[in-house]
């Protein structure tokens, strides 16, 4: 097993995450805990030393369960992660009561890491809103022992990250963004590692397959990188991505079962960064998946000037590339959130004047009407 430096720990570089567990009859909420402790013994044998829990993960189950499977080891032998589910605005008010519950849930006294959950468009604003209390809250917290290390977790943009780094990435150790070689250019997961650079954050990733759809690739793209690596599993080009990236200190897989975590922890069994051709490669590989599905929207921001709806429609558009290839979601919905009705893909009135203008030819009013209909 590889092993990552920070702040004196020796981590795992795969972090076992607790989101996809395998289930029972495929309900979400039914983890089969007997496959789960099985998988984390392994893990465990294996030298994965983080594993990666969250309140909401399988209906609440996912707490419990991955307590209960790492309760016959000492406490000093593993890392665990939990988070604040900030993804729901009802529970802002309720720092104190869900966290202690955490503890009871887990069976610890106290976590090695501790997020803020889901930073987004849709909470940026109650999270550093100080009536909630949830910074003060967590940071003594942090001073009593009970957290070890604090961070964040972030599926908003970049300019969400930038507004929540400023009012606390001085007391931010570590931050979880979803990235991989697909969301390097197109969720700007590129510059949202700068970003973090230059607060001195080390990374922590989450989708590094992109929720299973980088595991397999067309078979032009496999032939392309068996070519440069015969002896290389498809999956594990993800993992090589990611090993060729400094600033990247944790890599979670969220695996549904003992074969794709065998097979994971084979991949960190040794270090093979990309070199300059196969980094390449795989970029130029992405470029062709998402080419195939999005719209080519540059942002020039030409549009805008010509709606007479003001919509926002590069970032309008941008959330219907995330939508459509992902094949529907949360992240779209849950960006929409933030902004009011009137300024949806549903507020389009077809009247092209956008279209006329649009150096890339779009044509938006088809987008924004089909958007709304994925939506509905």
């Amino acid at each position: 097993m590889i092993y990552r430096e920070f702040q004196g720990l020796k981590l795992s570089a795969l972090g076992m995450g607790a989101m996809r567990l395998p289930v029972m009859d495929g309900d979400d909420s039914r983890i089969d805990e007997e496959a789960a402790k099985a998988m984390v013994d392994y893990a465990m044998s294996q030298g994965v030393n983080y594993y990666d829990t969250a309140w909401g993960y399988h209906g609440g189950q996912s707490e419990l369960v991955m307590g209960r499977s790492l309760k016959k080891y000492p406490r000093d032998s593993f890392y665990l992660a939990t988070k604040f589910p900030g993804y729901d605005l009802s529970n802002m008010d309720k720092a104190e009561e869900i966290f202690e519950k955490q503890l009871e849930k887990c069976g610890v006294e106290y976590f090695d890491f501790y997020l803020f959950h889901n930073v987004c468009e849709m909470n940026i604003d109650a999270y550093l809103d100080p009536k909630y209390g949830i910074h003060e809250y967590l940071m003594r917290q942090k001073e009593n022992g009970r957290i070890r290390h604090l961070g964040f977790s972030a599926h908003g943009s970049y300019d969400v990250m930038r507004r929540f780094l400023e009012a606390y990435g001085k007391d931010m150790e570590f931050c979880q963004i979803q990235l991989n070689y697909l969301d390097w250019k197109f969720q700007d997961a590129e510059n949202k590692v700068k970003l973090l650079d230059e607060y001195r954050i080390p990374v922590w990733v989450m989708e590094p397959l992109r929720g299973g759809k980088l595991a397999s690739l067309a078979e032009e793209d496999e032939a392309k990188l068996t070519a440069l690596r015969p002896e290389e599993e498809i999956p594990a080009w993800a993992f090589r991505f990611l090993q060729s990236l400094p600033e990247v200190t944790v890599t979670l897989s969220g695996m549904s079962n003992m074969e794709q975590l065998q097979e994971n922890i084979r991949t960190f069994g040794e270090e093979r960064p990309l070199n300059e051709e196969e980094r390449q490669t795989l970029l130029d590989i992405a470029d062709g998946m998402v080419k195939k599905i999005a719209v080519p929207c540059t942002a020039c921001h030409y549009c805008v000037s010509h709606c007479p709806q003001g919509l926002d429609i590069p970032h309008l558009l941008s959330l219907y590339n995330e939508h459509s290839f992902t094949g529907g979601g949360f992240i779209a919905p849950m960006a929409l959130s933030a902004i009011s009705k009137d300024k949806w893909p549903s507020a389009c009135i077809g009247c092209r004047s956008c279209e006329v203008v649009c150096p890339q030819q779009i044509k938006i009013s088809e987008v924004m009407a089909d958007f709304a209909a994925k939506l509905a």
